[in-house]
């Protein structure tokens, strides 16, 4: 027989088990297993139903990936990495993912939006329009606007990264190719199941599946982030219906996120009160990064209006090799 268990080690046991987050079990639960359904059920619905479905689980398990990011919903950074390196989506390994979003993370929020700094800024460096033709100057342009980057903001944001990788292999960056291997290793995994099993054209779940998913990212982050002289009001709220925050796992709540990036998804709206009426959530109100009538409001401003400029307005920046993102 063990050794009994020491006081010290039952008051772990007891505190690892309390960090075991339910909530977010029960959403990877609900996303792997709607995956499941609806690869296995798929050409039984009508496209019409079938690909808005399908689409909302991989922008839900987008989702269910930043929180694993963050550290849930266990102690365990590799059981969290199993629980969303699944690369449903296809095209952005999960090590990247993570990468890029914890750099956006750094500094304490002071350098959000800067284009050299912030990897998943959507401003360019000032000045580089100069070198742009016509159509890439209104791309860009079309990309400030909600319908410009719903329609093209998920082409620009791949285009960004793979180039930025395709630089790395290139210069002969081993520990890129080995996650760029292990990445396609993945993906051969769910396309034999999703193409090869379940009969799912590939072009119906690259183009009306996974590309309409980074569309709805894209919505989530469209009003995130905006330039200010201000470094404590770069980052907005929009307070959506309960279909969007649970879709988003309250990242749309992107103010609490940033004042307290370790909150599970759960507890974010409790802290977003608590901020609402005070100190930065009223400055924030006050400044227009508030959004109360949710992704609509968003939608009826900015759907064909800018909400950024093309360049960032702030500051003398140089060009790096960054990424815009989720």
């Amino acid at each position: 027989m063990g050794e009994p268990e020491s006081g010290l080690g039952r008051s772990k046991s007891i505190a690892n088990m309390r960090r075991l987050e339910i909530p977010t079990l029960i959403v990877a639960f609900a996303v792997y297993g709607g995956f499941l359904l609806w690869t296995g059920y798929f050409r039984s619905l009508p496209l019409l139903i079938a690909a808005p479905l399908g689409s909302l689980l991989l922008a839900w398990y987008g989702s269910l990936q930043h929180e694993t990011i963050h550290g849930h919903p266990t102690r365990s950074r590799r059981i969290n990495a199993l629980l969303g390196s699944v690369p449903l989506s296809l095209w952005l390994p999960y090590g990247l993912y993570r990468e890029i979003h914890l750099r956006h993370h750094r500094h304490g929020g002071r350098h959000l939006t800067d284009p050299v700094l912030d990897t998943e800024s959507f401003y360019l460096p000032p000045g580089s329009l100069r070198g742009m033709g016509s159509l890439r100057r209104a791309i860009q342009a079309a990309n400030c606007t909600l319908a410009g980057r719903l329609i093209l903001g998920p082409g620009l944001a791949i285009q960004a990264v793979w180039a930025s990788e395709f630089r790395k292999l290139r210069a002969g960056n081993r520990h890129r190719l080995f996650a760029w291997v292990r990445h396609a290793l993945g993906v051969g995994v769910v396309l034999a199941w999703v193409v090869g099993v379940c009969r799912v054209p590939l072009f119906v779940y690259i183009g009306l599946v996974v590309y309409p998913s980074a569309s709805l990212t894209q919505l989530r982050s469209f009003a995130e982030h905006r330039a200010n002289p201000d470094p404590t009001l770069l980052t907005a709220v929009v307070e959506a219906n309960p279909l969007w925050a649970l879709i988003f796992l309250n990242n749309n709540l992107h103010i609490a996120h940033h004042a307290r990036p370790k909150l599970p998804w759960y507890e974010l709206p409790r802290a977003w009160r608590q901020m609402r009426t005070c100190g930065l959530g009223a400055r924030a109100a006050a400044a227009g990064l508030v959004f109360q009538g949710g992704y609509l409001a968003v939608t009826r401003a900015y759907f064909l209006r800018p909400f950024i400029t093309v360049e960032h307005p702030l500051e003398a920046l140089k060009p790096n090799d960054t990424y815009t993102s989720q």
